[in-house]
């Protein structure tokens, strides 16, 4: 097999994933709309490793796009970053397994501090899942990789989930280009929307 063949390969597999998943969006989708839509804190993603670089970004679509989002690394959450979270908050725990020690172990403060918990997973009978009020599963046959173990497929399902929940939130809200430019000032997107008129100089 050619590099130009692998390349593809690899290309092809991801796209398979996330068909994979969209043919298996069901209510929790809407329930965790529904409840971002009503939340009177901020959204916060949680996670570790490959899952915590995805709740970054996430939690960053969020922000841009009208919900006041961040996030928290889940190690560091309990070495005080638990601390950030308030009762008004919901907290969106990412886990392909739903198993990840760093993460089940923020559960018991989080259920103390009385935030809602969320979580997004690729286990819906995992112990993530079974602790949360919605779990939005984002399940994948396997990853790209040769040896289906680095996180690619699951974890490339995961951010067009999230990136699905923050633009239709944003779309529920009425969310417009203004808006946009209000947090999004700065680079080519910001000068874009400075010559449209989007943005009051």
């Amino acid at each position: 097999m050619s590099i130009k063949e692998m390349i593809a390969e690899v290309m092809e597999s991801e796209i398979s994933s996330i068909i994979g998943v969209k043919e298996n969006v069901d209510d929790a989708y809407a329930q965790a709309v529904e409840k971002i839509l009503n939340c009177k804190g901020k959204v916060i993603f949680l996670g570790v490793g490959k899952s915590g670089h995805i709740g970054k970004k996430l939690a960053a679509t969020f922000a841009s796009t009208g919900t006041p989002a961040f996030f928290v690394h889940a190690t560091e959450a309990v070495h005080g970053d638990l601390g950030m979270i308030e009762k008004d908050d919901i907290v969106i725990a990412i886990s392909n397994s739903g198993e990840t020690k760093e993460v089940l172990n923020t559960l018991p403060s989080i259920k103390m501090i009385g935030a809602s918990l969320l979580s997004m997973t690729g286990n819906k009978n995992s112990t993530l899942a079974k602790n949360s009020e919605i779990t939005i599963e984002v399940c994948v046959d396997r990853e790209a990789d040769q040896h289906n173990l680095a996180p690619t497929n699951s974890s490339t399902a995961t951010l067009v989930v999230g990136d699905a929940l923050a633009v239709t939130v944003s779309r529920m809200k009425g969310f417009k280009k203004k808006d946009f430019g209000l947090y999004h000032p700065g680079g080519s997107l910001g000068k874009q929307l400075l010559e449209g008129g989007f943005i009051e100089k």
